[in-house]
């Protein structure tokens, strides 16, 4: 247990140290292909076991960072319930996804920009769905944490607003103005060229930032879409000629179906070289993927041994996805498959509600790195507990049927950001150093 006199920050990695090292454990099953282990840390179901054997070790009590108080997550529940009816009395809650954003203010933005985008395709729903696809992409990329002071001003509305819906709303504005699409004769889209090119001073005009109007990861959110243009570009069989994210629309599913666990798995494939967190194995970047001792079982000797997979970002995409493959006329299933979404404000409502507790208090005051070893063990049991107080919302809203999405939605998300308003003014219960491209 850590000594509450001698709390400090975790160094980014720990334990394992070189994160990128490639050396199999001793005992470890040299035979098994790189591929396979890949494969299995992209999983969904992955990242569920893992999560979960953290959440059995931390209430077996070999955690030294988080205490889990069982007994505190009917109050969780019942917080995801009031603000689920309060927002949707009807409960026919739609999916926690980056469209829920552009509809921020009560304002339906993208409604207009789905007429205009089959106007001009001649009503071809999939070349405007590869449109909306470009637009979920480079505006969920482009959505990591914004900082409380930074403020984005709406011309025309005058709606002034932060966070992910200022970020959102900021985006899709860029998008309408061109910024991401290298031809002028095309606007609406984003392609490879045109993300490359892309410029810190480009992203600071699109965010209105200045001095007095700070983005936290400004130059990471820019290298983030440049390494989204060059990864658009290499893989023109994902992608398309033009290296287009909307091209998984014709290269994901059968042109009638997709499963949502596909669209994660090309989404991961195709976007593998663009996350700058150093996680590797044998030089392959892992992306969201982090070292945790209690991670695996301790006889357990595979390569990727301690690796606890999150893919955040990348699963907050494949949220976002799902509309636009079905306004392209695809069935989506699967998607019960996808998990929890750990970020701070899902994490904030287990620690406001008691459900999790920090061991020593004021190590919440201290600036942690992402890779630490406290933020992974934090998101883990995130994963693992959201669906945990899933269940206990079907169950109180007598809504069996309820996506995990939809809980996120009414949900989870909401009332873990009330409870960050009313208790720290929207900051997290934690201290985390971000640059822009994890949370």
């Amino acid at each position: 247990m850590t000594d509450p006199q001698a709390v400090q920050p975790d160094a980014p990695g720990q334990p394992g140290q070189d994160s990128t090292q490639g050396d199999r454990p001793e005992g470890a099953p040299a035979s098994e292909p790189l591929a396979q282990v890949l494969a299995r840390l992209r999983s969904p179901a992955v990242i569920r076991t893992r999560c979960r054997q953290i959440l059995a070790a931390v209430g077996a009590g070999d955690s030294a960072h988080f205490l889990f108080e069982p007994s505190r997550l009917p109050e969780a529940a019942d917080r995801v319930v009031d603000i689920t009816r309060r927002r949707y009395p009807d409960l026919a809650v739609p999916y926690h996804s980056r469209w829920r954003h552009f509809e921020a203010g009560g304002i339906d933005r993208h409604a207009p920009l789905r007429r205009q985008l089959l106007e001009r395709s001649g009503g071809d729903r999939k070349a405007a769905a590869r449109a909306l696809v470009d637009l979920a992409v480079v505006s969920v990329l482009l959505d990591a944490g914004a900082g409380a002071a930074w403020r984005w001003l709406e011309p025309g509305t005058g709606i002034e607003i932060g966070r992910s819906e200022g970020l959102a709303l900021a985006s899709l504005a860029g998008f309408r103005a061109g910024v991401f699409s290298s031809r002028p004769d095309d606007p609406l889209r984003a392609d490879a060229a045109g993300l490359e090119r892309l410029t810190e001073d480009d992203l600071a005009r699109i965010f209105q930032v200045t001095p007095g109007n700070p983005l936290v990861g400004l130059a990471g959110r820019t290298r983030l879409m440049n390494s989204l243009g060059r990864a658009l570009a290499a893989d023109p069989g994902r992608f398309g000629v033009d290296g287009r994210p909307g091209g998984l629309i014709d290269s994901v599913g059968d042109g009638n179906a997709v499963s949502a666990p596909a669209i994660l798995e090309a989404v991961l494939v195709g976007l593998a070289a663009i996350w700058p967190s150093g996680q590797a194995l044998d030089g392959v970047p892992l992306g969201d993927c982090w070292r945790h001792r209690l991670a695996t079982p301790a006889d357990y000797r595979a390569i990727d041994a301690g690796w606890v997979p999150f893919h955040k970002l990348s699963q907050w995409l494949t949220y976002s996805l799902l509309e636009p493959f079905g306004w392209a006329g695809m069935t989506v299933g699967g998607l019960e498959q996808l998990t929890g979404l750990p970020e701070y404000r899902n994490g904030g409502l287990l620690l406001d509600t008691g459900v999790l507790a920090l061991q020593v208090p004021r190590a919440a005051a201290i600036e942690h790195d992402v890779g630490s070893e406290l933020v992974v063990e934090w998101r883990a049991l995130t994963v693992a507990l959201i669906d945990v107080v899933a269940d206990l919302v079907r169950s109180r809203l007598q809504a069996p049927q309820l996506p995990l999405a939809a809980v996120l939605e009414g949900g989870t998300w909401a009332a873990g950001r009330e409870l960050a308003f009313a208790r720290r003014g929207g900051q997290p219960p934690i201290a985390i150093a971000s640059d822009g491209t994890v949370f």
